[in-house]
């Protein structure tokens, strides 16, 4: 079925184009943020610039990988910072290469916060977290050390309530850090799991200072660093990224809905106290979450979901998570969004905006090469549609 056949005549499509605040989209398909594990040192190099400029298209938009604001930031090997000049600089080259291909380029800043271990830590510290809680064993597979073995996360410290203005400089800091890289803009990373999430989420936060307790208390974290990112750069430069559905790493809450309409809610408030929109929203939709019970999934509950926060917010909506060519296109038809990220769809297909244009047969992605240090393999070796189609077997 060709995509145009997806959606009624009238009703936008991923090929309709739309205007994100200043910015002018050609199509809707995003490249969602992915965690890659090849910036040895935490320096991106040539094999970034090639890995992302292959993705790009004329008037599209690309959110980068997880980048850390600072050196407490890391719970992955090989995840590129934007905290040093030496990171400033290497990112420039990345950046111009997708600049080239005439792309839109947000830089992801994200802090794991808990969902470390202390070997990424500054002097082999604690991470530091909302809570003293430690993440339950069942996650342990998650965690991937330096040497490429899995360990258990660490016990966090939960930060002291002095403490938190200099984390909130920190993402201060990384956002003009990554507007001097020739970043277009900024995605606060406050979802699956990690430190913002980890203040918003009452399965985690156990505070009991101006941070924890009430919603109104768990969302300001949050609501600092974004009022501290959008005095540096503008509005329309920064986004914010959250799952309130999502229950990776622990992060549970007991009213997701009721947790992501505050959080919009205070979004939006700011925007009318800022004069300007945000760049947009980017929600997680939460299948395969404590939200939607296990082998009891209901696309139609989701959809309810999603479209509810989408019609609460005021702004550019971005929906993430697992969507396909066809559940793109409907999701955009019923208006639960504005814009769709794609994530594994786009490691293993880089010309993908082509391959969903034509309708054309995608290449299966490799688990395995996801988060490997390759420079090559998994990351920039996938063929372009005129290459022909590559076999992986999904696992």
């Amino acid at each position: 079925m060709a995509p145009e056949a997806l959606v009624q005549a009238g009703t936008p499509d991923l090929f309709t184009p739309y205007k994100m605040g200043k910015f002018n989209l050609s199509h809707r398909v995003v490249l969602a943020p992915l965690t890659r594990c090849r910036a040895v040192n935490e320096i991106p190099f040539e094999a970034h610039a090639l890995y992302y400029s292959q993705r790009a298209t004329p008037g599209g938009l690309l959110i980068s990988e997880g980048t850390s604001p600072s050196n407490t930031a890391a719970g992955y090997p090989h995840v590129p910072g934007i905290y040093t000049e030496e990171q400033v600089e290497a990112w420039k080259k990345v950046v111009d290469a997708v600049h080239a291909k005439g792309s839109i380029f947000f830089c992801q800043l994200w802090h794991v916060g808990r969902a470390s271990h202390h070997v990424y830590q500054p002097n082999g510290d604690s991470p530091i977290s909302s809570t003293k809680k430690r993440i339950s064993d069942k996650w342990d597979p998650l965690l991937a050390l330096p040497d490429g073995s899995n360990g258990k996360f660490s016990k966090p410290r939960a930060l002291e309530t002095y403490e938190i203005p200099q984390v909130v400089e920190h993402y201060r800091q990384a956002a003009l850090n990554s507007i001097r890289a020739g970043f277009d803009g900024v995605e606060i990373h406050g979802a699956h799991g990690y430190l913002i999430d980890q203040f918003l989420k009452d399965g985690i936060n156990d505070r009991t200072d101006k941070y924890g307790g009430s919603l109104e208390n768990r969302c300001r974290f949050l609501i600092e660093v974004v009022e501290a990112v959008v005095s540096a750069i503008g509005a329309e430069r920064v986004s914010v990224r959250i799952s309130p559905a999502i229950d990776l790493m622990d992060a549970t809450d007991s009213d997701p809905l009721g947790l992501g309409l505050a959080v919009i809610e205070r979004l939006n408030k700011l925007q009318l106290k800022f004069g300007s929109k945000l760049a947009y929203l980017h929600v997680t939709r939460p299948r395969f979450a404590a939200f939607v019970t296990k082998g009891n999934y209901d696309e139609v509950v989701e959809a309810k979901f999603i479209k509810t926060l989408r019609d609460a917010y005021d702004g550019t909506f971005i929906a993430s998570g697992g969507y396909t060519l066809e559940l793109g296109q409907k999701s955009l038809a019923n208006g639960e969004a504005d814009l769709i990220s794609y994530g594994r769809l786009f490691i293993s297909n880089p010309d993908l905006v082509l391959r969903f244009k034509l309708n054309a047969p995608l290449n299966n992605y490799d688990r395995k090469t996801f988060y490997t240090k390759d420079p090559v393999v998994g990351f920039t070796d996938y063929p372009f549609l005129n290459q022909g189609v590559v076999d992986n077997k999904e696992e």
